[in-house]
């Protein structure tokens, strides 16, 4: 610069590593004067911080334009265990964790879903100024089964499905390929089931049973078997 030679460390040419510098040679670069010792007439350049601030800019800018509920296009960059990162652009990233890829399985691996490259469309879910994060969601933009079944049934319908798991509080039967329904212990029986009477429940088994409640918001759906045969006090 005016025939003053200035060094600058191959640390503050760029905001990340780069191997060869041989690319800057005889292009002109903007940066800024990080040290000066006029006894030793050294001059120290720092680029960096340029770069740095103007992607803050940029980051800034993007931060203020999307909000709550937008879908955004991007990149997935990285798929971990717990989800995924999606490249937004202008050195942006969001998550999209893995509870939020499917409706119908929240303990999914991301990899069964999103692969590195791979372009996607995503909706905003939260966004943190300060701590610079984006959550994202995948499974929003696509069909919702629980709204579909609740579009479809109604409380009171009957259905048969096969049992899917037992467990000690009830049944879980498969009303879609998809989707699972409830009977809790309660509601198989109007006497109490003893624990041989609740081995005669296996998987696979089909069992009728009627709706007693549907909540898509909750993503569950109330099931009872009990409820299609009188009571002991009826019976009585």
């Amino acid at each position: 610069v005016d025939e003053v030679r200035i060094f600058i460390p191959a640390s503050l040419v760029s905001d990340s590593y780069e191997k060869d510098l041989t690319k800057y040679a005889g292009t002109e670069i903007e940066f800024v004067i990080s040290e000066y010792n006029p006894k030793r007439r050294r001059y120290i350049g720092d680029r960096r911080q340029l770069i740095a601030a103007k992607k803050a800019e940029i980051q800034k800018a993007l931060f203020e334009r999307i909000h709550e509920g937008d879908v955004v296009d991007g990149v997935v960059k990285n798929v971990t265990d717990f989800g995924a990162f999606i490249d937004l652009g202008n050195n942006i990233e969001g998550l999209v964790h893995m509870s939020e890829l499917s409706w119908t399985n929240k303990n999914i691996h991301p990899s069964k879903v999103l692969q590195n490259g791979m372009d996607v469309n995503v909706v905003v879910l939260g966004i943190d100024q300060d701590k610079r994060r984006i959550s994202l969601g995948y499974k929003q933009l696509q069909p919702n089964p629980w709204k579909q079944f609740a579009e479809t049934h109604n409380v009171g319908d009957v259905i048969t499905g096969p049992i899917k798991n037992t467990t000690e509080f009830g049944l879980f039967v498969a009303l879609t390929p998809e989707l699972d329904g409830m009977v809790h212990i309660s509601d198989l029986s109007w006497n109490k089931l003893d624990e041989e009477e609740l081995k005669k429940f296996v998987r696979g088994q089909e069992v009728t049973a009627k709706i007693l409640d549907i909540n898509p918001e909750k993503e569950r759906v109330t099931l009872g078997i009990k409820q299609l045969t009188e009571s002991a006090e009826n019976n009585s």
